[in-house]
């Protein structure tokens, strides 16, 4: 599925004395069946970009493709829904997407409200659940009382439930401990390489985009001012400091290796992997 910024402009308050550009000539385009990484500092315009995705905002100037949808100032989108069934966006905190008292009428809403047809909404929650590691046992409990790593996958549920072609991540892992870190890495893997999803990713968590993303682009004062797969991007620390980002632990830890022992270990997305390079080299 296509998704494709041009001389994309987005102002806030536009006619009022505290607009804000926010989006600056922004030219994308996100790889298809990928996971795609953004990143940059707060105010970037990052989430800006995401709801422009997903047509809750429309651009000043220039238009966003997302396959046949064209959203552009002065030309609402025909039918949001049918766009939005299959883009699917999780919000940054889970419970603000929220609204019912048990999860399967909290998965059963998006059905209703998108106006999504399906004969067997039942098997569809369960299938849904399945996809991201929880049961039917979860189909009665309240939401709202489940811990942080189920809230996020009860989000996420709520989304594949349409099936999507497109699914938006807006700082997935904040507030989850390792595990539940983990397990949501091995869930978007998993959605990417078996399911073929492509899969987008807002964050500040340098070391999660590394070990999952295909590509990356940073994002500063509404611009684009680097792109390309993990490895380009992360193996130029002194660039990305510039934009007040951070090189993941892992590149970081291979760079001082190479810089100082001259033994180029390469780049690895798991620390396992490292571990045994790091062993081999001292063997």
């Amino acid at each position: 599925m296509e998704i494709k910024f041009d001389s994309v402009y987005y102002t806030y308050n536009q006619r009022t004395p505290l607009n804000k550009k926010v989006l600056n000539n922004l030219n994308v385009e996100f790889k298809k069946d990928k996971v795609n990484g953004i990143i940059g500092k707060s105010g970037s315009g990052k989430t800006t970009m995401i709801e422009l995705i997903n047509a809750l905002l429309v651009p000043t100037s220039g238009k966003v493709s997302i396959n046949k949808f064209i959203n552009k100032n002065g030309k609402k989108i025909k039918d949001v829904n049918k766009l939005r069934r299959q883009v699917g966006l999780v919000f940054q905190f889970p419970e603000e997407q929220f609204f019912n008292k048990t999860v399967k009428k909290e998965l059963l809403f998006g059905i209703k409200y998108l106006n999504y047809q399906t004969k067997n909404s039942d098997k569809r929650c369960s299938d849904a659940l399945k996809m991201v590691g929880l049961d039917d046992s979860y189909l009665d409990r309240n939401p709202f009382t489940l811990s942080s790593g189920e809230k996020r996958k009860v989000a996420i549920a709520s989304i594949l439930i349409f099936n999507p072609k497109v699914i938006i991540l807006d700082e997935p892992t904040i507030g989850l401990d390792s595990i539940s870190k983990n397990n949501l890495i091995k869930l978007i893997k998993m959605l990417k390489n078996k399911y073929h999803k492509t899969i987008i990713i807002v964050s500040h968590d340098v070391d999660m985009l590394h070990q999952i993303c295909d590509y990356i682009y940073v994002i500063n004062n509404g611009e684009v001012v680097m792109e390309g797969t993990k490895y380009e991007v992360f193996s130029n620390p002194d660039e990305l400091t510039k934009y007040g980002i951070k090189c993941p632990k892992i590149m970081e830890f291979s760079n001082k290796v190479l810089a100082k022992k001259n033994i180029k270990i390469g780049y690895r997305d798991d620390i396992m992997d490292l571990i045994k390079d790091v062993y081999r080299h001292v063997k």
